[in-house]
Formats: structure tokens, sequence, C-alpha cells
């Protein structure tokens, strides 16, 4: 009996990579087109106040993860001058993925279970004690700031008539 050709399910950490990968490219499997989102063609001025209401929640529905990453990407060049922060980020950023984002299973330490809660407490705290030991508050204030002003003023630009947002985005989105 040959096994030959078969990955090892003992190898824990391997599989735990292989989820995370899959998680991800899920996540990125929201992405919109580029292309799309910047049709120029589908921009124009709303004509009341409503209608950028409902421009806004269905576009922010429909483009939610290109939204993330352009705000994810402002927050990254306002830190491109504080190296120090920008270290300390990607390693609170590592590990807000792997023990809140990517877990399937319960936290465990020292054969106690931790609720979801507290590791959300503990990393949000965590987080915050890492702004205000780096100085960068102000940095990604503004950022995050220039980063929801684009986004409104997209959402309240681009037309919604060629979007459709299906009632299983709906439900996970904004609308």
């Amino acid at each position: 009996m040959t096994t030959y050709g078969t990955i090892p399910s003992g190898s824990g950490s391997v599989e735990f990579i292989s989820r995370a990968k899959e998680q991800i490219k899920s996540g990125l499997g929201t992405r919109r087109p580029w292309k799309q989102m910047f049709f120029w063609e589908a921009f124009g001025l709303p004509h009341g106040f409503m209608e950028v209401i409902s421009r806004i929640k269905t576009n922010t529905a429909y483009f939610r993860m290109n939204y993330a990453l352009i705000v994810l990407g402002i927050l990254f060049l306002s830190l491109l001058w504080h190296p120090i922060s920008m270290i300390i980020f990607i390693a609170i950023m590592a590990a807000w993925i792997f023990l809140y984002f990517l877990r399937d299973e319960p936290l465990m330490i020292f054969n106690n279970m931790i609720n979801d809660r507290i590791v959300l407490i503990v990393l949000s705290v965590v987080t915050i004690i890492g702004l205000m030991f780096t100085g960068v508050i102000p940095n990604v204030f503004s950022a995050v700031g220039i980063g929801a002003v684009f986004v409104l003023a997209h959402g309240a630009m681009r037309k919604t008539d060629d979007l459709f947002v299906d009632d299983e985005e709906a439900a996970h989105g904004f609308t």
C-alpha cells in the first residue's frame, strides 16, 4: 500500500497556513475590478440628498473591499515616514489576523478557553497602546479621514444604475 502523493494531515501549521490562504483569497475575491470602480461614464451629480445617501449605501456595499484597500493604502503611505510605527503596526496587524480573524477554533491558553470578547478587548488595548507608544495617532486619524472623504465622495458621485448587490452581499454589507 503506497501513500505517495498525499499530504500528511498531522501537520497543524501547514493546515493553518493553507486555511489562512483560502480565507484571504475568499476575502479578496469580493474585490470588484478597478476598471469598473473608475468607469468615468458612470459618474454624475446626484439630484438630491436622498439620492446621495442611496448611492453611498449601494456603492459601499458593492465596492467595500476596494474601499478598504484604498483606506489601508492611504494609512500605509501615512506611516512611511515612521518606520518604527510601521513595524509595530505590522506586528499588531499580524496578531489581529492570526488571533481574531483567521481562527476557526477557540483560543486555548494553559488549557483554558479564552472568549472571543476577551481576545477582542486585549487586541484593542494593545492596538491603542501601540498607537500611543509610537505617537502616530494624528497620522492615523488624518489618513483614515482622507480615506473616508475619498470613499464618501466616490460613493456619492458614482451612479449605481449598473451595480447589482445580491441578498448575500447585502446581508454582509451596508444596504
